[in-house]
């Protein structure tokens, strides 16, 4: 008995033990969560059933139960099974146990009804867009009816805040679901998560959280694009060049595409894509005409464009195209560039391209080159991946005469002369080659005076008429002139002015007036010179010339003396008698011959060395003449000397200062 009552107590021992040991063992085993079965889509017919544990364990195996049939040996955490495998129409207990080396652990049990549960996919293929300051998202839709999605968001410069979340039904179209988060910033970039149920279901289960997608902000200015250019042999080398997009719409990346909206040649890639590293860009293009656009792109939206138009190279002197390659057949390096120049300007829209092709197709293209139509013709070919252009000429496939000249107007008229100008005749009615314009003018009335022709440069708008008779009409017209002829005319009637005599009066009138005022100007300032500055009169001194008598007869001369009375000069601080003052001169006045009468005072101061009263006879007066006559030229010289002292006082007596 009581070796029984040992072996019950040993038997006991080692229960207790063993169930410490079982104890101590699931200890390390970590209970699963209750397993989650669903189907992706409500007419799918493969469920899903997941379920989750926290353990590092690598041979971990899981046993899936529903109610009494049992799936064992599950490696992973989630398992699919058919619809036929599994009772879908009734609630069912599922559970799931987790077997950790010797150990195990159960999952609480759950009732389900597996055909009401449904459960998505995460969002996938988020795009996202701006609207002012809406953010609008999109993304593959699960089911063609709309769902329930909520959306949470962040600041991406500040990814440690917490997330701000938001409700809402999406819409559907396009299989996409696309939901609308109101009330965000534009300018700032956000992180964004979404997830989605379905609005259908008995039971819908919330999906799983999409990837963090970074919404960058609005590309809202065009990218500021410089370019310079170039010319290589043939075509233009365009350097492209534009500043970085601002920070907050670059977090995402930037790429940027150029579209080259030309019809050139085949060889030269229409569209280059950049990527967000770089900034420049170089091309290489033909000599027409070329829109360059540059927008950059991040996963909210695209830029605005920026368009460079480079016109048509310009060159000077463009010729008349001699012959063209329209009606030869191209190879597949070569086009041919037809630019419409109606409106004075090549644009890329109004542009033929001929190029390596069917029959049909070129004479069909052949056929849209109208007549009358000036072109702008270019010859291009591929120089490796380069657009070059070889030839460019200007081209009429016909020509006619052109339209009449608009707005022929005249200015400036004289007597004589008048400007006439017009308007050019624009290149949609040139019809032709302009060479020339035709100015003709013919008087009104006149059978004498013919028609006068004038050739003007078509790259004039004005010339000035000359030698026109004054008062007069004349018809004036003007035409247009290529190589097929002259074309309609523009007349106008206009009238000289006439001549006016009142203009060669009025001339004379100033020439007059301008001499008087001149004259009397001088008169004024000569009598003002005279009352400042008097003139001093000169004596007249009779030219003297001594010689030697070539006979003795001229020297008997006979002299008539007439009653003269002679008084001596008295010398200085002595007093002259008051009757001595003047000479009586009985003979009467001063007449013509007073040149003889100054010689008769000259021999008369010479024989002054007598009495002051003592008075000469006839017969002294004599022999003093003749002594003094044979005197030399020492007496001459004295004389003289003694004229160049006489003083002329009151006009009538000569007074001899001597030293």
């Amino acid at each position: 008995m009581e070796t029984l009552k040992c072996w019950r107590s040993l038997h006991g021992y080692i229960v207790v033990f063993t169930f410490l040991t079982t104890v101590s063992k699931g200890s390390t085993c970590e209970a699963p969560s209750s397993p989650q079965c669903f189907r992706r889509k409500a007419d799918e017919s493969v469920y899903v059933c997941e379920w989750s544990m926290n353990t590092t364990e690598s041979d971990v195996m899981f046993d899936l139960h529903f109610d009494g049939t049992k799936f064992r040996s599950i490696k992973k955490n989630s398992s699919e099974f058919n619809e036929e495998q599994l009772i879908t129409s009734r609630p069912v207990y599922v559970w799931v146990v987790a077997h950790v080396g010797e150990s195990s652990c159960t999952s609480s049990r759950m009732s389900v009804t597996l055909k009401h549960i449904v459960k998505y996919e995460a969002p996938q293929n988020i795009s996202m867009s701006w609207l002012e300051n809406n953010l609008n998202l999109s993304w593959i839709e699960a089911e063609k009816h709309p769902a329930l999605a909520e959306v949470r968001f962040r600041q991406h410069e500040h990814p440690t805040e917490s997330w701000e979340h938001r409700k809402t039904n999406t819409s559907s179209g396009s299989s996409m679901y696309r939901v609308i988060v109101a009330n965000l910033l534009r300018r700032t970039a956000y992180q964004v998560q979404i997830r989605h149920r379905s609005s259908q279901a008995k039971n819908p289960l919330w999906s799983d959280w999409s990837q963090v997608v970074i919404v960058p902000a609005e590309l809202e200015q065009k990218p500021e694009v410089t370019i310079k250019m170039k010319l290589v042999n043939g075509a233009r080398e365009v350097a492209l060049m534009w500043k970085p997009m601002p920070h907050a719409a670059a977090v995402a990346g930037v790429t940027y595409s150029l579209n080259k909206s030309s019809h050139g040649c085949p060889c030269v890639k229409r569209r280059h894509h950049i990527d967000t590293n770089s900034n420049k860009r170089t091309i290489y293009v033909s000599y027409s005409a070329v829109n360059i656009s540059v927008i950059a792109a991040n996963p909210a939206g695209h830029s605005p464009p920026a368009i460079i138009q480079i016109p048509a190279e310009p060159v000077a002197d463009l010729k008349i195209c001699d012959k063209t390659l329209l009606d030869k057949k191209l190879n597949k390096t070569t086009c041919l560039e037809l630019h419409d120049l109606q409106d004075g300007d090549s644009k890329p829209e109004n542009v033929i391209t001929l190029m390596a092709m069917k029959r049909k197709e070129r004479e069909q293209i052949r056929k849209t080159v109208k007549d009358y139509v000036r072109y702008l013709y270019f010859e291009n070919r591929c120089d490796g991946w380069k657009s070059q252009t070889v030839k460019m000429c200007l081209f009429y496939q016909k020509e006619d005469v052109p339209l009449r000249p608009q707005q022929l107007n005249s200015s400036g008229e004289t007597h004589s002369s008048v400007i006439i100008s017009w308007k050019a005749i624009p290149p949609v009615d040139q019809r032709g080659f302009l060479t020339h314009y035709s100015l003709c003018r013919v008087k009104i009335s006149s059978q004498d005076e013919p028609k006068v022709c004038y050739n003007i440069s078509a790259s004039l708008t004005k010339h000035r008429l000359e030698n026109l008779s004054p008062g007069s009409k004349y018809n004036i017209s003007l035409a247009g002139v290529t190589r097929v002829g002259e074309g309609l005319k523009v007349t106008k009637t206009l009238t000289t002015l006439p001549e006016k005599l009142m203009n060669a009066w009025w001339s004379l009138s100033l020439l007059f007036v301008f001499f008087f005022i001149s004259t009397t100007c001088t008169c004024i300032l000569k009598r003002i010179k005279n009352k400042i500055f008097p003139p001093v009169p000169t004596p007249v001194i009779p030219a003297f010339s001594p010689y030697q008598p070539e006979s003795q007869m001229m020297l008997e001369r006979k002299e008539e003396v007439h009653d003269l009375t002679l008084h001596q000069l008295q010398p200085e601080g002595k007093s002259v008698p008051e009757e001595a003052e003047e000479t009586y001169v009985p003979g009467g006045e001063w007449d013509d011959g007073s040149d003889e009468d100054v010689e008769n005072e000259r021999d008369d101061s010479r024989m002054s060395g007598g009495s002051a009263d003592e008075c000469l006879s006839p017969g002294s007066t004599d022999e003093a003449l003749r002594s003094s006559r044979g005197e030399k030229l020492t007496d001459l010289e004295q004389v003289d000397n003694e004229i160049a002292m006489l003083t002329y006082r009151n006009g009538l007596v000569f007074d001899v200062k001597t030293d």
